[in-house]
C-alpha cells in the first residue's frame, strides 16, 4: 500500500483544513493509498519542550510573529521568522531525516510555507527517490523562500496563473509545475444541497426580499464585526462569530434597523453562505474561495495590516471582478453600497469560476507517483453545486 504524508501545522487553521479536505477526497475517490496527517511541530518538538519553556505552543508563536507584527512591520517580521528557520536549518534537517527513516513515506505533500527547504532536503537525503510536493494554499507565493524553493527537487502545485508564473520565473523545472483551478476547500462545499433561501431567511427572522450580507472573520470572529454591524445598521446581515461567545453576546444586544442574525460556532458554515448574497471578511484564500464557491461576491480590505502573503488576494478579486476591496473595515459602508448597486454584475462573474482543485490534486499526485507523466484515470467527484 502506498503511503502519503500530508504535512500541516495549525497556523491560522487553513493548512490543517486543506490537509483534511485532501485526505477526505482521496478516501472518497478510493485511491489505493494510506494517507497520514502529520503536524510538523509534533515532529520537531514531540516532547512539548517549546511549550514548557515559552508558555506557548510553536503554532502560537509562529502565528504571533507572522500575523501580529509586534514591533516591526509585517514584511520584516516574516523575514525575521524565515531567518530564524534558516539558522536552525541543519538541526531541522537532522530531526526530519530521522523522522523519514522511521516512518518511510512513499510521497510527501507539504501544505505549509517557510519550511519546504528543510522538509525537501531532509527527505531527499534520507529517502532518495521519494517525491516531495508543495501544494500552495495561498493564491500566490510571497518570495523569496516562502512557498517556492526553486533549487530543490520538488513539485509545486499552483492554484492560480500568478503562482504558475512565479514558479516559472523562479526557475522551477517545467515538468514539476502543476496547475489547478483554485484553492483547496472542503468537499462538502460541492455537494448538492436543497436550500430554499426564502424559507431559510424567514426561519431566521430575515426579510426574504432584502439583500443579505454574511460577515465572517475565521473561527473566532473579530471585534471588527461590531464596527461593521454599526456601520451597516440598515443592511440585513448574518454575523458569524465562531467560538467567540462574548462577541456574539454583544452583537445580539445591539439594536439595528435591519435584521442582524448572530451565529455562534457551527460546522455548517455553508448553509449560512447559501442564504447570503455577499460576503464581508478578511482576504484569506480559504474564506474567499468558500464564499465564491457558494456564489457570493466578496468584500474585503487591503492596508498596512494585511498579511504579506494575502495581499495578492485583493488584486485577484479585482482581476476577476468578483467583488470589491476597501482600505479599512472602519469605512466599509460605501463599499457595500457600491457592491449592492452592481450586485448582478458581480454575481455573473462569480458564476464563471469553476474551482475543482481538491478533486484535481489527487490525480496530480497519482501522476507523480507513477512517474510517467501520463494522464491518470479520472475518479468520480460530486457535481458542482452553488
Amino acid at each position: 500500500m502506498t503511503t502519503i504524508d500530508l504535512i500541516y501545522f495549525n497556523a491560522g487553521g487553513g493548512h490543517r483544513a486543506a490537509a483534511l479536505a485532501l485526505q477526505a477526497v482521496i478516501a472518497e475517490q478510493r485511491r489505493p493509498w494510506t494517507v497520514r496527517l502529520v503536524n510538523l511541530f509534533d515532529v520537531l518538538d514531540p516532547q512539548g519542550q517549546f511549550l514548557r519553556i515559552t508558555g506557548m505552543a510553536p503554532e502560537a508563536y509562529y502565528n504571533k510573529r507572522l500575523a501580529k507584527g509586534w514591533t516591526l512591520g509585517l514584511a520584516q517580521e516574516l523575514r525575521l521568522l524565515q531567518g530564524m528557520i534558516r539558522l536552525g536549518h541543519t538541526r531541522l534537517c537532522q530531526v526530519l531525516q530521522q523522522h523519514w527513516l522511521v516512518t518511510e513515506p512513499d510521497l510527501v505533500v507539504s501544505l505549509i510555507p517557510n519550511f519546504n527547504r528543510a522538509l525537501c532536503e531532509s527527505l531527499t537525503s534520507a529517502l532518495p527517490g521519494v517525491p516531495y510536493v508543495t501544494v500552495l494554499t495561498d493564491l500566490a507565493d510571497h518570495p523569496p523562500n516562502f512557498w517556492i524553493e526553486p533549487d530543490q527537487p520538488q513539485h509545486v502545485v499552483c492554484g492560480t496563473d500568478r503562482a504558475v508564473a512565479q514558479a516559472r520565473a523562479a526557475g522551477c523545472d517545467e515538468a514539476r509545475i502543476h496547475s489547478t483551478s483554485g484553492m483547496i476547500i472542503r468537499p462538502d462545499f460541492y455537494r448538492p444541497i436543497a436550500t430554499d433561501v426564502r424559507d431559510e431567511r424567514i426561519a431566521l427572522g430575515l426579510d426574504p426580499d432584502r439583500p443579505t450580507g454574511l460577515v465572517m472573520f475565521g473561527g473566532h470572529g473579530s471585534t471588527t464585526m461590531r464596527s461593521i454591524a454599526k456601520q451597516l445598521d440598515d443592511v440585513q446581515l448574518i454575523l458569524m462569530c465562531g467560538h467567540n461567545e462574548a462577541l456574539a453576546a454583544r452583537l445580539r444586544a445591539t439594536v439595528s434597523i435591519a435584521a442582524h442574525v448572530v451565529v455562534g460556532f457551527t460546522p455548517d458554515v455553508r448553509r449560512y453562505m447559501r442564504i447570503g448574497d455577499f460576503f464581508v471578511g478578511k482576504p484569506g484564500p480559504g474564506s474567499l474561495s468558500e464564499a465564491l464557491q457558494q456564489g457570493l461576491p466578496v468584500i474585503t480590505v487591503r492596508n498596512a495590516w494585511t498579511m504579506p502573503q494575502e495581499r495578492y488576494n485583493t488584486e485577484w478579486i479585482a482581476e476577476l471582478d468578483v467583488g470589491l476591496v476597501g482600505t479599512s473595515m472602519g469605512r466599509i459602508a460605501p463599499v457595500v453600497t457600491d457592491l449592492l448597486d452592481r450586485l448582478a454584475f458581480f454575481r455573473s462573474n462569480v458564476e464563471r469560476i469553476e474551482n475543482r482543485a481538491v478533486f484535481e490534486i489527487p490525480a496530480i499526485l497519482a501522476t507523480i507517483l507513477d512517474g510517467s507523466g501520463q494522464p491518470q484515470p479520472s475518479f468520480a467527484a460530486p457535481a458542482a453545486a452553488r
